[in-house]
C-alpha cells in the first residue's frame, strides 16, 4: 500500500526510493507470487509531491551543463522507481480507487493489471505544469489504448472517469463500490497465486518482450524461455493434476 493518506498518497522523496525498494525484495522473496499495489485513505495517488519538484531545483548544480545533465540523471531515477514493478517477476495488480493523476498513472502504467472502483479518476497533470509526462505514462499507454484517446488526455489534461477508462482500454475492469473492487482483486490474485510460479513468471517475461518486439523476435524468445519450462517439476505437477482432476500443489 502507498501510506501518505494524509497527503493523497502523494508521491515524496521517500515514496519514490521505497517502490523499487519493495519491488525488487517481491522478485527475490520466493513464497510472493502476485502483488497487490494500492493506496491509503481516500485516493490511489495524487501523483509527485510539490515538495519534490521544489527540491529538484534547489539541489542542482548552477552550471547550465551540470545542471541539465543532473536533472537527467534524477529523471532516469524517478523511471526506474517505476520500471522495478516490471522488473519484477511477479504479476503486479493495481486495485484504484480515487484519485489516480500524474505519477499515479504512470504507476498503474507499469503494473500488469488494473482494477477501479468507478469513482476513480485517471488524468495527466503533467500538461497542466507546464511539463511533459516522463515516468512512463506516454511510453507505456500507447501500448493498451488508442493512441487519439491517449492524445487527447495528454494535450488537455482533463478527467477520465473510471468506466470511460476501461471502454479506452486503460482498466481491465470497474465496479461499483470499493468493497466489490476489493473482493474482485483478492479472488484475481488468489487464482493466479494457484499457478505454477514458474509459469507465471515466464508469462510476464513473454508478455512484456511481446510488446516491443516482433512476432520472429517474439517466436523465438519463447522457444527459449520453454526450453527449461518444459523440463520443470511444475509441468509434470500440472499434467498429474490434470489427469487426476486434482488441484496441482507447486514449490514457491
Amino acid at each position: 500500500s502507498l501510506n501518505r493518506p494524509d497527503k493523497a498518497n502523494a508521491l515524496n522523496e521517500k515514496l519514490w526510493q521505497e517502490i523499487p525498494d519493495f519491488f525488487k525484495w517481491a522478485d527475490q522473496e520466493a513464497s510472493i507470487r502476485v502483488v497487490v499495489l494500492k493506496g491509503e485513505g481516500k485516493h490511489f495517488c495524487a501523483g509527485i509531491d510539490l515538495s519534490v519538484l521544489a527540491g529538484l531545483s534547489q539541489n542542482l548544480p548552477q552550471e547550465i551543463g551540470r545542471r541539465s545533465e543532473a536533472l537527467e540523471k534524477k529523471i532516469l531515477e524517478f523511471q526506474d522507481s517505476f520500471n522495478a514493478i516490471e522488473k519484477c517477476h511477479k504479476p503486479v495488480i493495481a486495485q484504484i480507487h480515487g484519485a489516480c493523476l500524474g505519477g499515479g498513472l504512470d504507476l498503474v502504467a507499469a503494473c500488469d493489471l488494473r482494477f477501479a472502483s468507478q469513482e476513480a479518476e485517471f488524468a495527466i497533470k503533467e500538461i497542466d505544469m507546464g511539463m511533459v509526462a516522463d515516468v512512463g505514462t506516454l511510453q507505456r499507454l500507447p501500448k493498451l489504448m488508442n493512441l487519439a484517446w491517449l492524445s487527447e488526455l495528454a494535450y488537455t489534461g482533463r478527467t477520465l472517469k473510471a468506466p470511460e477508462a476501461k471502454e479506452v482500454g486503460l482498466l481491465n475492469e470497474c465496479f461499483a463500490s470499493l468493497e466489490a473492487l476489493e473482493q474482485k482483486v483478492e479472488e484475481v490474485a488468489n487464482q493466479m497465486a494457484k499457478k505454477s510460479p514458474l509459469a507465471l513468471r515466464h508469462t510476464k517475461a513473454m508478455l512484456l518482450y511481446a510488446r516491443d518486439h516482433s512476432v520472429e523476435e517474439n517466436l523465438k524468445y519463447i522457444a527459449r524461455l520453454n526450453s527449461s519450462l518444459l523440463l520443470s517439476e511444475d509441468v509434470k505437477k500440472s499434467v498429474m493434476a490434470f489427469l487426476e482432476k486434482k488441484t496441482a500443489d507447486y514449490e514457491d
